[in-house]
């Protein structure tokens, strides 16, 4: 896509939508053509990293032994292994932990643990530590840079639709910053998808209260 075709609609986008008393969101809407969502080795899960932040930062939790407790200081909460029996009892605090946070980072070597205190909960709500969002890492690793980079990432997931969607910015978001994140996500997604742009049919974006607006 090309950074004018992207400035041109949002400008659309702006001037034929009804004013509203609050700052909206804008989200890209990707819909795909020739996929069978049905089966689950073909449905689509990308961690998009935004260049720009798009509205509130990702919360961060992070489930590690007591020799990472220092380096987790980086995240907005840490889960130190001693305290995973609390959870294991408590479906409440469980349900609370899984609502209150986006990403939850956890040390490769406690994988097991952690799945079976926190998978019940987690893992129906797509929120279990993920490789390929960079979510499970070593011992001793530095987790500013990935909790950093976290912030400013979304989970864009096909879910049985030929279709993913993710906040991009607001409306008064800098026209230069918001394309570059549009830009970026739309990337992301294409190349993660099979036969690349022959799997995209429309591109589109819409404002919180309008209807999506087609990228010419």
């Amino acid at each position: 896509m090309e950074q004018k075709q992207i400035i041109q609609t949002i400008e659309k986008l702006k001037t034929s939508s009804q004013k509203r008393n609050f700052k909206q969101s804008i989200d890209l809407i990707i819909t795909l053509k020739d996929i069978d969502t049905k089966k689950s080795d073909a449905q689509l899960t990308v961690f998009a990293n935004l260049p720009h932040l798009a509205g509130k930062e990702a919360k961060i939790c992070a489930l590690v032994g007591p020799e990472m407790k220092e380096e987790a200081k980086a995240a907005d909460k840490v889960v130190l292994l001693d305290e995973f029996d609390r959870y294991k009892t408590d479906k409440k605090a469980l349900k609370k932990l899984s609502s209150e946070f986006d990403f939850f980072i956890a040390q490769a070597n406690l994988m097991v643990q952690v799945a079976q205190v926190f998978g019940r909960v987690l893992g129906p709500k797509g929120k279990m530590p993920n490789p390929k969002a960079g979510c499970v890492v070593p011992s001793k690793t530095n987790l500013k840079p990935v909790v950093d980079r976290l912030r400013k990432s979304s989970k864009l997931m096909t879910r049985n639709t030929l279709m993913v969607q993710c906040a991009v910015g607001k409306e008064d978001m800098d026209p230069a910053k918001l394309t570059e994140n549009i830009q970026s996500v739309y990337n992301q997604v294409l190349h993660a998808l099979p036969q690349e742009k022959n799997n995209i049919k429309h591109v589109m974006l819409k404002l919180s209260m309008s209807k999506p607006m087609k990228v010419e």
